[in-house]
């Protein structure tokens, strides 16, 4: 379980304590279904990592909601949004391993998650990792209910692929944008796990073959000099 689950349910059993001491027992119930709820929400179970070269992982638990091409900086990218739901594990982890690059935090509306305007105008955290290879954008982006962006590292902080780097509280948003080269593996509707789950595959550059000694004629026949 994340740390602030222990806060939450914590309180919860100070709240329901209190209500014994002062009031009726039964209404105890009340603070401890909310802190048993707690201790569910920010549950985080570990996660079998995939070791296939060039892998983009999912950061989050959810369903995908979009994949559609997009322009970044000049160039062509493919952007994959995740909607996280009240019932889904709101641990974030690195969609690859490498060096944090860039963390901007934008303030900004709550608005429904699942509408495409969030993207732009919700409140978010906007990650860039880059392995040196490719540079993988990543968003935390708030919905409606959520109102608390949690990012636990910083820019030249280095992270393994599906690395736990943050959390976001009660419902929201993961986008992904990568390089349109990269062969997306996903599809709309479909439940992606956290860390595990791979979105695309990134080209990997076969590894450069060894430089050959020049041909010598002259040593072909047995002439030495």
């Amino acid at each position: 379980m994340v740390r602030d689950g222990y806060y939450y349910a914590l309180a919860s059993l100070v709240a329901a304590g209190l209500i014994v001491w002062l009031a009726s027992p039964p209404w105890a119930g009340i603070p401890l279904a909310f802190g048993a709820f707690c201790a569910w929400f920010f549950r985080d179970p570990e996660r079998q990592i995939p070791a296939v070269e060039g892998a983009i992982v999912s950061p989050g638990d959810g369903r995908v909601t979009d994949i559609v091409g997009v322009e970044r900086d000049g160039r062509p990218r493919t952007r994959i949004s995740i909607f996280l739901s009240v019932f889904d594990v709101h641990v974030n982890r690195s969609p690859i391993g490498g060096v944090i690059r860039g963390a901007e935090y934008r303030k900004g509306l709550f608005k429904n998650a699942l509408g495409a305007a969030s993207a732009d105008c919700n409140e978010q955290n906007i990650v860039t990792v880059d392995d040196g290879r490719q540079a993988v954008v990543f968003k935390q982006i708030a919905g409606l209910i959520a109102r608390r962006i949690v990012f636990t590292k910083r820019v030249g902080d280095a992270v393994a692929r599906g690395e736990r780097i943050g959390m976001i509280k009660f419902g929201s948003r993961c986008d992904v944008v990568f390089d349109a080269a990269a062969s997306v593996q996903v599809r709309v509707g479909q439940h992606v796990a956290g860390g595990s789950s791979i979105l695309a595959l990134a080209p990997v550059s076969a590894p450069a073959s060894p430089e050959r000694e020049p041909r010598n004629a002259e040593r072909e026949k047995g002439v030495l000099r």
